[in-house]
């Protein structure tokens, strides 16, 4: 596991894990919010298995796995209590991490993350695809056509006029290692998903989530919300899509602050 970390971790701060998406590796999502919140927080940013130089021989694809993964980096970097982001695929990651280390992880904040879908929504038509082998071949962009696409689902303003050679270039760069991996990762979220298996998690939620979002629709935010009850907060922010850090990060900022620099009361403390 490949992990961005503090120079020095101080006791006297709380620790931040920063969980990323579907995307080529870390700091590609999370580079621009790092430096607001090291002031507060010991950040640690780390890529999952099979993104960045993250890798594995191990055949599991599941985001539990994820988890226990990023629980023995946290582990082996003697961090043992900490508050999370996830964001997207992240955000499955994240609430698989407090589902079965609750007492490692103290706040939670999810991001445009569908846990409480289930596989039976692809076929009500909740999605904008129609199958998972769609899914993957927009997420996992391998050309410029795909990665238009891709764009115009993420994004409530994508870019226009973007030249095929910039995104021929970028997929080359950015989106053809462990190709068949991910394609996996993606797999496993939805086989057999019910909304009935998700557990409910304790620790104070910040569900956030962009209303036009298109990957993970907005009901689905209002479904996590009703499952944890009076534990979580949703905000949805106006005018975006799927991507909110990339299209509305000065937003993603300011609710972040404000939710996590908020001191937890003292019975949760």
């Amino acid at each position: 596991m490949h992990c961005w970390v503090p120079k020095t971790h101080k006791e006297s701060k709380p620790t931040l894990l920063l969980i990323h998406g579907i995307g080529a590796n870390a700091m590609w999502q999370w580079n621009e919010f790092i430096s607001p919140l090291v002031s507060k927080f010991n950040v640690y940013v780390p890529d999952l298995v099979f993104f960045g130089d993250s890798y594995t021989t191990r055949p599991e694809r599941t985001e539990s796995f994820q988890a226990q993964c990023v629980m023995r980096l946290m582990e082996a970097h003697a961090v043992r209590r900490m508050n999370l982001v996830g964001l997207s695929y992240g955000g499955f990651v994240g609430y698989s991490l407090a589902v079965q280390f609750p007492e490692a992880v103290e706040r939670v904040v999810i991001g445009c993350a569908g846990v409480c879908m289930e596989e039976k929504d692809m076929e009500d038509g909740m999605f904008k695809v129609t199958s998972v082998d769609e899914a993957t071949s927009i997420l996992l962009p391998q050309t410029p056509e795909k990665m238009r696409d891709l764009m115009r689902l993420s994004f409530y303003k994508p870019a226009k006029n973007l030249p095929s050679c910039f995104l021929t270039d970028f997929i080359d760069v950015m989106c053809t290692e462990y190709l068949q991996e991910r394609k996996e990762l993606i797999e496993a979220l939805h086989k057999d998903r019910k909304f009935s298996d998700l557990p409910k998690i304790n620790q104070p939620t910040l569900i956030i989530w962009g209303e036009q979002d298109q990957v993970f629709p907005v009901e689905l935010a209002h479904r996590l919300k009703r499952h944890l009850g009076e534990n979580a907060q949703l905000e949805v922010i106006k005018n975006v899509g799927h991507a909110i850090n990339a299209e509305k990060p000065k937003e993603l900022s300011k609710h972040l602050k404000s939710y996590l620099f908020d001191p937890l009361p003292s019975s949760q403390g």
